[in-house]
């Protein structure tokens, strides 16, 4: 019995210590630190939400796509969630805010005040405070109010869209200031689909751009007066007396030649740099909404930084901010995913949490719902996180929330720094170009373990800085929560570059490894047996011929076929859409599995036109822009069954998708 006893606790403290160290190195999520909670939402009431407003005795207004207002009580969960009514009949309210007790809502034409004057919670004043011109072209959105301190609003207007951007509505592809007595005040242009934007605890405006024409990338760009942000749509109207600028789209031709932003601002004076770019597919691909952390603590250890919504992804970043030769300039870390639809809208509850509002129909997103508001609530613990990304004159400092053990910062084998940048032309979009690893030359970590100087052989002004931190632990064991980042570096700092000791310089041998793993995939421009772009000389025709196009909303215009088993197919791609697309099909049941490899090829990803190696991959086109046809060559698979075909640009697969069915 002894020796039965003596082994049952030997295995018991052998459990423990194993236990122990799994709880070590166990990676956590981000679940682990904010919840997400659902507001439930009536059948009947279909909240496409487009604004929200935060009412003093804490209730929630939303507005909608469909028109209409409702207001929430009990959206904190404190009770069942019961909605009324407020307002309807508006056209598509992308914007909602409350002053002095009432509603200040965009609608495609007016900047509306909303009133309940008798008092019985249903709206019955209607005032336009200012009128929009509208051409009636689809994509003439509009979205505030935000207001000021001094009570004066802002507002921003879509351009149209016609193939490409275009503001056929005075002042579409503007930011404008509204006094209420409603006069119109142009402040910037160059804004192509602004749906958020922000003023800071400074009074400091900033806006969110989605890729597009003129736009390689989304961004988050600074606004003053008589800037332009980079689309050319709102030139239209820089010859009206009260333009702030006198830019043309004459002007731009002297630039649109696909050199990056940075080279083309030093010929076009008035071309405002972004503060922070968004790397497309890595880290979102339509950015929204912009909330700065005002909440001092409430919402978790990140106070003054911001919030940047994805509508595509169904997700929100984290931004930070910092001024370098008095401009802004800064980073954007990978934050919170998995929000039911595509967000739109972030607003602050009464308590610190953060409010999320979302709609996806016509505007596709990985959540699958319809549309949903949801809250976000930080749970009091603290995340291990790169905090924040600062500049130096010879590299970078990255600051964590928890701190390291200073001799593993010491690494150089956890650190991998990227430089890349955009095109900037009118095209849609941008593939990344000019993508080059930086050695590492010295590593300085602070005495207390929270900061850590890479020192680089060189920086690049006006291009993005990828920085990828992996196997640190902090002191209190936990893993990184995210380990990857970018910084947008527009000017580098002036001041004394670090003096490196023996001690903190890095080998040249340290980062043999990263220039293995970074090398370049090989291009799929030539073609190859999955991309067979000729038809095969053995071939006298196809035996079949699959025509497929796009249809708005991320959708092929068929999503079934059928083919004999081994019969010659040619497939013709015709790309009709205004985003970039590629076609992969792809052995059966491996959707899901080549559309997620897709997603997390990183910078390689353009390179690979979204193509990963992978033996469920069949056959594919390449990435083919708006309005480009690419034809493939195939034979069918001589096994039987539904073969599917998706988009695997990131983003894309989880809807755009269709089957091929193989029949003897």
């Amino acid at each position: 019995m002894r020796i039965i006893r003596h082994s049952i606790i030997v295995f018991l403290l052998l459990s423990v210590a194993n236990f122990s160290n799994a709880q070590k190195t166990a990676v956590q999520s981000e679940k682990d630190f904010y919840s997400l909670k659902t507001i439930a939402i009536p059948e009947e009431v279909k909240l496409e939400v487009g604004g929200i407003a935060v009412l003093p005795d804490g209730r929630i207004a939303a507005s909608t796509r469909r028109g209409e207002i409702w207001v929430i009580q009990n959206a904190y969960g404190n009770g069942a969630p019961h909605f009324t009514k407020f307002a309807s009949g508006l056209h598509e309210v992308l914007g909602l805010a409350y002053k002095d007790g009432a509603f200040y809502c965009t609608q495609r034409g007016e900047l509306t005040k909303i009133e309940d004057r008798d008092g019985d919670g249903k709206a019955d004043a209607f005032t336009p405070v200012t009128l929009f011109q509208l051409s009636g072209n689809y994509h003439e959105y509009a979205y505030g109010p935000v207001f000021d301190k001094n009570g004066d609003m802002y507002v921003t207007l879509n351009v149209a869209w016609v193939g490409y951007g275009d503001g056929l509505g005075k002042w579409h592809g503007w930011l404008l200031k509204v006094k209420p007595d409603g006069t119109q005040e142009p402040i910037a242009t160059g804004l192509r689909s602004p749906a958020g934007f922000n003023l800071n605890s400074k009074g400091d405006i900033f806006y969110a751009e989605n890729q597009g024409d003129w736009v390689g990338s989304g961004r988050v760009t600074h606004l003053e007066k008589g800037d332009f942000a980079g689309n050319a749509g709102g030139l239209n109207w820089t010859k009206e007396p009260n333009s702030p600028l006198k830019l043309t789209k004459e002007d731009l031709k002297v630039v649109d030649n696909g050199q990056p932003m940075h080279e083309a601002a030093k010929l076009i004076k008035e071309l405002k740099l972004p503060a922070v770019w968004f790397p497309h597919t890595l880290m979102g691909i339509s950015t929204s909404d912009i909330l700065e952390d005002n909440t001092n603590g409430a919402f978790g250890p990140f106070t003054g930084h911001y919030y940047v919504a994805d509508q595509g992804h169904s997700k929100i970043m984290r931004m930070t901010l910092e001024k370098v030769k008095g401009k802004y300039q800064g980073a954007c870390y990978p934050f919170y995913e998995g929000f039911a639809s595509g967000l739109l809208r972030l607003r602050w509850g009464l308590d610190g949490s953060l409010f999320s509002g979302m709609t996806s129909r016509g505007w596709a997103s990985t959540g699958k719902a319809d549309y949903a508001l949801q809250r976000l609530v930080w749970n009091g613990e603290t995340p291990f996180e790169m905090k924040d990304i600062h500049a130096l004159p010879d590299g970078l400092e990255i600051e964590f929330t928890l701190p390291v053990d200073a001799s593993k910062l010491k690494n150089a084998m956890s650190y991998t720094i990227n430089s890349f940048t955009y095109k900037y032309h009118h095209n849609y979009g941008s593939p990344i170009i000019n993508n080059r690893e930086r050695k590492i030359v010295g590593i300085v970590p602070s005495a207390d373990g929270r900061k850590v100087k890479l020192v680089l052989d060189s920086l690049i002004e006006g291009y993005i800085h990828e920085v990828r931190v992996k196997d640190l632990v902090s002191t209190n064991q936990r893993t990184l929560l995210h380990d990857f980042a970018y910084y947008t570096l527009n000017n580098i700092p002036e001041g004394e570059k670090t003096m490196l000791n023996a001690d903190q310089k890095v080998s040249m041998h340290a980062g043999m490894n990263h220039d293995m793993k970074n090398m370049p995939a090989p291009k799929p421009s030539a073609p190859t047996k999955k991309r067979q772009t000729s038809m095969p000389k053995d071939w006298t025709q196809p035996d079949r011929v699959l025509k497929l196009g796009t249809k708005p909303g991320l959708k092929f215009d068929v999503t079934n076929f059928e083919v004999k088993a081994g019969s010659k197919v040619r497939l013709i791609f015709n790309n009709n859409d205004d985003m970039t697309h590629n076609v992969v099909i792809v052995a059966p049941g491996a959707a899901d599995e080549v559309g997620n490899l897709a997603l997390n090829l990183g910078l390689k990803g353009s390179e690979m036109s979204y193509v990963p190696n992978s033996s469920k991959v069949l056959f594919h086109t390449a990435l083919i822009g708006p309005d480009a046809t690419e034809s493939i060559y195939f034979v069918a698979p001589t096994t039987p069954g539904e073969y599917s075909f998706i988009c695997s640009f990131p983003g894309h697969a989880s809807v755009m998708r269709g089957i091929i069915k193989v029949v003897p």
